[in-house]
């Protein structure tokens, strides 16, 4: 489980922090998944966590591998997509902890996508409702915590599907997209009282829903969707990991005297691979100093148009997610 060595209390990048982990637990599989990787992380760099999940016996094991490690984690049940339910998990952690320095919203789901001709309204309205409307209330049940105390920060969990040509994936990547989109306006509003708001679009990971959920699904092997998906990598052909992806949010998590401090809203991917999906495309925008850049280079890759097609173990290649706080069925942790 652990990935990368502990640092004393002096090092730890998150000490005396506080914070919020919504779909901390994850589906069973061989690896971990981006919502307990991100809190066992938070947790190893000295931060208080509140583990946020649907289902309370996933993230009670996440908890218990963070006390194991001698960190402190509390577990709180509860489905994002419930406005009630997210000013319940905000306030839970004022209560144990009397605030909350960050937020990392880490939930998704892609079950019944398809391309744009054949998307079912039903399919449309679950996968915007569990990944876009669950992380607007969640922002909005913690933002104002953050407003009143002057400072926070804010890390949403998007995707490259949000840039990439990836056809069968209609309303994952609508949804995505619009999560870059609120993160922006979110920083834009907030800055001034201190709120940082930063998006992540993790690439291909290799995950227990990317991989075991997938395998058993298509009742193919999972070591045969690991090789195909890493194959589509084009840096070293390896897909990231949970802990890529937990490691690349600790950056603009960090206490407001380091560097991260003027990470204000960007939305970036978590590795140099699959975004050459979308013409490598790789700072989408920030308003940190008040404007607004896209760097995006032309031109689909080859990778690109591989996403497209309609053989479902290479849209399972391009698809896979790991869950979150909205977890009833296995596809809700992103």
């Amino acid at each position: 489980m652990r990935s990368g060595g502990c640092r004393g209390q002096q090092g730890m990048r998150l000490a005396e922090k506080v914070g919020i982990v919504v779909g901390a637990g994850q589906s069973p599989g061989e690896t971990v998944g981006t919502g307990r990787a991100a809190a066992i992380t938070f947790a190893r760099e000295g931060a208080k966590v509140l583990l946020v999940d649907r289902d309370l016996a996933a993230a009670q094991e996440t908890a218990a591998i963070v006390a194991r490690e001698g960190g402190i984690a509390a577990c709180h049940q509860a489905d994002w997509g419930d406005a009630a339910a997210c000013q319940g998990f905000a306030q839970a952690c004022m209560e144990a902890w009397g605030r909350i320095d960050f937020l990392q919203n880490n939930v998704g789901i892609g079950q019944g996508d398809a391309d744009p001709l054949t998307l079912s309204e039903d399919s449309l309205d679950r996968i915007l409702a569990v990944n876009l409307k669950g992380c607007l209330l969640s922002c909005q049940a913690v933002v104002p915590v953050m407003r009143d105390r002057g400072s926070g920060s804010i890390v949403n969990i998007s995707s490259t599907a949000a840039l990439a040509a990836a056809v069968p994936l209609t309303a994952y990547k609508i949804s995505k997209a619009a999560i870059n989109a609120l993160g922006h306006s979110l920083a834009a509003q907030n800055a001034a009282h201190g709120v940082r708001v930063n998006t992540i679009m993790p690439g291909l990971l290799d995950t227990p829903m990317a991989i075991d959920a997938w395998a058993a699904k298509l009742k193919v092997p999972r070591e045969k969707i690991r090789a195909r998906r890493d194959a589509m990598v084009p840096l070293r052909a390896r897909m990231g990991t949970g802990w890529d992806v937990a490691n690349a949010s600790l950056t603009p998590m960090r206490r407001a005297s380091s560097p991260a401090s003027y990470c204000r809203s960007t939305a970036a991917s978590s590795r140099g691979s699959e975004t050459s999906y979308a013409g490598r495309a790789s700072l989408i925008h920030s308003s940190a100093i008040g404007s607004i850049s896209a760097r995006t280079a032309s031109g689909p890759s080859s990778a690109a148009r591989r996403v497209t097609s309609r053989n479902p173990l290479t849209a399972a290649m391009a698809s896979g997610r790991e869950r979150g706080a909205s977890s009833g069925d296995a596809s809700r942790r992103s």
